[in-house]
């Protein structure tokens, strides 16, 4: 609003001064960006102030007497748009964050639950649909991402709520974490429909062991859905998130025993990793996650 304000008053002022012109563009984008870089002024209020000048010089420049009612207009509009904005989400700011969260989580949970399916059932066109759905992934993420900034930004202007600004910091380091999920959660995919191609028995032990680890991605969207609402305890949560991830890792280190074929082989270490991740974005520290992880795969001796 601001920037946008900024931007506004100065090219009137310039056109006013110069009329329009090549030399008015580069003057009023020099009186814009240069004081806003000077006092150090974030890239989004300078970026709105020079696209807001821009315009006005070159597409709508003022005519006759400086009157500074755009400015005014600027103003205003951005206090409205500012308003509605936060009385939108008054009551409960942090609840569309909260809802892309359990979107998120379900979306992997689900995508496990039906490559597990598909692999009991040796069925190739269900496998090569989870993996067409495993490359979209990324977009949940990416949507978790723009409304742990929305929170932010919406916290920031609410005092009384800055205390949750915390929580929302959480969450951005958990979506770092689940992008390492979703490319772990796509390349066992892609190795579920070679497996499945191959003909091959697919053998209970990875069927269990790919069903604990759904739990375990609907236990951590959990721990962080209830620590954003405080509505139960997420330390609970997160612990399931912990057992069921482990278990899944312990459940597919028994097929380590077998004649194992290499994509089963792939799937069994992408377990390992989804679980090491996972964990990590619950909030666990690095070196223990690995050291557990691999303790419960029967690699703690090697």
């Amino acid at each position: 609003m601001l920037g946008v304000a900024a931007g506004v008053l100065v090219a009137d002022l310039v056109v006013q001064a110069l009329g329009p012109g090549i030399s008015t563009i580069v003057i009023v984008l020099l009186l814009t960006i240069a004081p806003m870089v000077a006092m150090g002024a974030s890239s989004t209020l300078v970026v709105q102030a020079a696209i807001s000048a821009l315009y006005l010089v070159v597409v709508a420049a003022p005519q006759g007497t400086f009157i500074p009612f755009r400015f005014v207009d600027a103003l205003i509009g951005g206090a409205v748009a500012l308003t509605a904005s936060q009385l939108s989400v008054a009551r409960k700011p942090l609840a569309p964050l909260v809802a892309e969260a359990r979107r998120t989580f379900a979306d992997l949970a689900d995508l496990l639950d039906t490559i597990n399916k598909a692999l009991d059932e040796c069925d190739e066109s269900a496998a090569s649909t989870a993996l067409d759905r495993a490359y979209q992934l990324k977009v949940c993420v990416d949507r978790l991402r723009s409304a742990v900034w929305a929170a932010g930004e919406t916290l920031q202007l609410r005092v009384r709520r800055r205390r949750h600004l915390g929580k929302v910091e959480k969450v951005e380091a958990t979506a770092g974490q689940l992008d390492h999920v979703v490319g772990d959660i796509r390349v066992l995919a892609r190795n579920a429909v070679t497996l499945i191609r191959l003909h091959t028995t697919t053998p209970p032990e990875l069927s269990e062991a790919i069903h604990a680890l759904a739990g375990a991605v609907r236990a951590a969207g959990e721990a962080m859905t209830t620590d954003l609402t405080g509505h139960d305890d997420p330390d609970w949560h997160a612990g399931r998130a912990d057992d069921g991830a482990l278990q899944a890792v312990r459940i597919a280190a028994k097929l380590l025993e077998t004649d194992l074929t290499l994509p089963l082989t792939i799937i069994i270490g992408q377990i390992r990793m989804t679980a090491v991740d996972l964990l990590r974005g619950v909030g666990h520290d690095d070196v223990a996650v690995l050291s557990r992880v691999d303790e419960a795969l029967g690699l703690a001796a090697v």
